[in-house]
């Protein structure tokens, strides 16, 4: 039954990782339609079809690959006190960038984006919330990226997962499929009593 349960998780995850990626593109052909409508409206001159299609592919707001994402905890955290990550993503570019905020500390724990092993490299059980996703993200689960900007969020990760002994932990962001953010650091922090 445990396996069954575990296949099927596993199952709706590339599902919803696959819709996700499909939304995105979608909403880049809207974006793309969009900003094409409103630069023949300022030049008063029509793009070709042809060119729409090349617009498409270089449409930097769907572009979130090239976004920097830091993960930081304050370390070492004294006893059962709060453990705040803090998840900032820069947009090193001249063009605004989006990523989908799904599974990302933008939306608090509402799946489990994270792996958190302890130093004998075991994983911290996941406590939050799964949600149930409607396809494709609608337009409010993206965050946009200002040129040369940023945009940062903190969690208490003891909101999320069982992390009750002393010792030291590591934590790998393990949703890049969803959220677009490739380029995240890996984190250690310590526990002490």
């Amino acid at each position: 039954m445990k396996n069954s349960l575990m296949i099927t998780a596993a199952c709706l995850s590339f599902v919803t990782i696959f819709a996700c990626n499909n939304g995105q593109q979608e909403a880049a052909a809207t974006t793309d339609s969009t900003v094409a409508q409103a630069t023949t409206a300022d030049t008063a001159q029509a793009a070709p079809a042809a060119d729409t299609t090349a617009q498409q592919e270089a449409n930097p707001l769907d572009s979130a690959a090239v976004l920097e994402t830091t993960m930081s905890v304050k370390s070492p955290i004294k006893g059962d006190g709060p453990i705040m990550l803090k998840f900032s993503v820069a947009n090193p570019t001249d063009n605004p960038v989006r990523f989908c905020k799904w599974h990302t500390p933008f939306e608090n724990f509402m799946a489990s984006y994270l792996d958190i092993t302890d130093s004998k490299g075991e994983a911290v059980q996941y406590r939050g919330a799964m949600a149930k996703r409607i396809m494709p993200p609608p337009a409010d689960a993206y965050i946009v990226v200002s040129p040369k900007g940023s945009v940062e969020h903190e969690i208490d990760l003891r909101k999320g997962y069982g992390i009750t002994a002393p010792g030291k932990y590591k934590v790998v962001y393990q949703a890049s499929g969803m959220s677009g953010l490739t380029k995240v650091n890996e984190l250690t922090f310590e526990v002490t009593k």
